[in-house]
This record gives structure tokens, sequence and C-alpha cells, in this order.
């Protein structure tokens, strides 16, 4: 067991707690540090002593807000939107859905959902490509979609 694996705790026989109500205040003062310093915050829930009762009642609280994002890459991760904007609720899943990390992210957007530079680089390339290449052509570059 490794000191990572040491310190995430497991608190299923647990009815609760207790820990619910000061995650939600420091939740409140992140994002009051989000609007008046623009810093994002994640809070790893892996790390903090939550029982099953403790992680629903938190989930119901914050809610479900207007957007939800899925990214693919071995094995799903999810980004629902709380209903209160900014505060976001980041869940990852291995190929076999088991929960390998759970955070509460508070950010305009989570800076997993940001393009990263070398990807806009290649998406550029491969546009230029595909604009270059003449419109009756029936082999679009991969991963390009249908030309007009």
């Amino acid at each position: 067991m490794t000191l990572d694996e040491a310190i995430i705790f497991t608190t299923e026989q647990m009815e609760t707690t207790g820990n619910v109500l000061p995650l939600l205040h420091e939740v409140r003062h992140a994002l009051d540090t989000l609007v008046d310093q623009k810093t994002p915050t994640v809070i790893d829930l892996r790390r903090i002593p939550l029982s099953a009762d403790d992680e629903k009642k938190l989930e119901t609280f914050l809610g479900i807000g207007e957007v939800k994002a899925t990214i693919s890459a071995l094995g799903p991760t999810v980004l629902q939107e709380s209903r209160y904007p900014g505060v976001w609720l980041e869940t990852h899943y291995n190929e076999d859905d088991e929960v390998m990390g759970k955070f509460i992210t508070i950010a305009t957007v989570p800076s997993i959902l940001m393009a990263q530079v070398v990807d806009m680089k290649d998406g550029f390339i491969r546009l230029t490509h595909d604009l270059d290449t003449p419109l009756n052509s029936t082999e679009p570059s991969d991963d390009s979609v249908e030309k007009y």
C-alpha cells in the first residue's frame, strides 16, 4: 500500500461523518475566491472522510445545474455543474465503471474541458489540410467531419 492509498478515507460503515456542512462552507469560500480573485479550487472528495450517506447529502444539496459534459478517455469522466454556477461535481471512472476519483471543482470551466495548446495546434494543421483539400474529395483526413 502506498502513502496515497493509505490516506484515502473509506467510511462505508459510518452513517455520517459530520463533514458535509464544513465542506459546503469550504465550497462557499472557494466560490467567493473564484468571483473575487478569479482563482479556481479543486476539492478531492476521496481525501475527506465521507460516508455514502454524506456523499448523497452533498450531491443532493449541490443539485444539478444546466451543464453536463462527458469525456471518454480510459473510462468516462462526468462533469456536472451544480445548481450553483461555477461549482462542478467531477467524477472519474475506470473502464469497469468504478469510481477512480471524485472532486468538487470550483471554476468558471473545469480545466479538464479546456483545449490544450498542443491539441489546438494539431487541430489547426488538420483543419488547414482539410480546407486545402478539394471539396469534392470523398476522403476526409482523420477525424474530420463532412465537408460543406
